[in-house]
């Protein structure tokens, strides 16, 4: 029993000597030996790859050409946006000049249209005193029409005026006939005081036709 523990051990002991060295030196593999079949599929492997490269180059190209053109239409069109960007600036500056015209001639349409008014009320207010006496022969006042007027209104009225009358101007009305034809020309006496026009022509309203001699006044 001895013997044989004794024999067995340096076999097992030589195994395991066998295995690590394997382990550590594996046995290298033999390659297998190419075929005409593996040379040819790499050589049409290669020659499509190689197609392909050419056409992606082909690609690239033409995308590098494409960039030219955009980037050349894209400097064109950046020149023309900047003409526009001027064109609107300048048609900025146009609108803002014509509509600060606009608001000063608003301004001044405000201002005549009150101008407008306040002359119209003027002529109203000159106007007002005013009274047409009609059928006084031509040349009937002699060369003073003023005085002529102050002694016969009172007179041809029957009314005491106080204070006494006065006018800030006479006229006749149109011009001078050179025929001495046709109708007299109505005298435009302006009252200096409102209420003697008033008081005349209520006085003519109340009495009727005015009688001056043989005439109707």
């Amino acid at each position: 029993m001895a013997r044989g523990k004794t024999s067995g051990k340096p076999a097992r002991q030589l195994l395991f000597s066998e295995a690590l060295r394997q382990q550590k030196h594996p046995p290298q593999r033999t390659p297998y030996p190419r075929t005409n079949m593996t040379d040819d599929m790499q050589g049409v492997s290669m020659d499509r790859i190689l197609q392909e490269i050419s056409a992606v180059c082909c690609k690239l190209e033409g995308m590098d050409n494409a960039m030219v053109v955009l980037t050349a239409e894209t400097r064109s069109m950046r020149l023309e946006i900047a003409g526009f960007q001027s064109q609107i600036s300048g048609l900025d500056h146009r609108v803002t000049t014509v509509e600060t015209q606009v608001a000063y001639w608003t301004d001044r349409d405000q201002e005549l249209l009150h101008l407008r008014s306040k002359l119209t009320d003027l002529e109203d207010r000159s106007c007002r005193n005013n009274i047409r006496l009609l059928r006084f022969p031509k040349g009937i006042e002699g060369a003073d029409i003023l005085s002529y007027l102050r002694d016969t209104l009172p007179k041809l009225t029957d009314t005491t005026f106080d204070p006494p009358l006065e006018f800030q101007r006479v006229h006749r009305l149109g011009p001078k006939r050179q025929d001495g034809k046709g109708r007299p020309r109505p005298i435009i006496p302006c009252m200096l005081r409102h209420g003697h026009a008033r008081q005349l022509l209520q006085t003519a309203r109340m009495q009727g036709p005015l009688r001056l001699g043989t005439l109707e006044i």
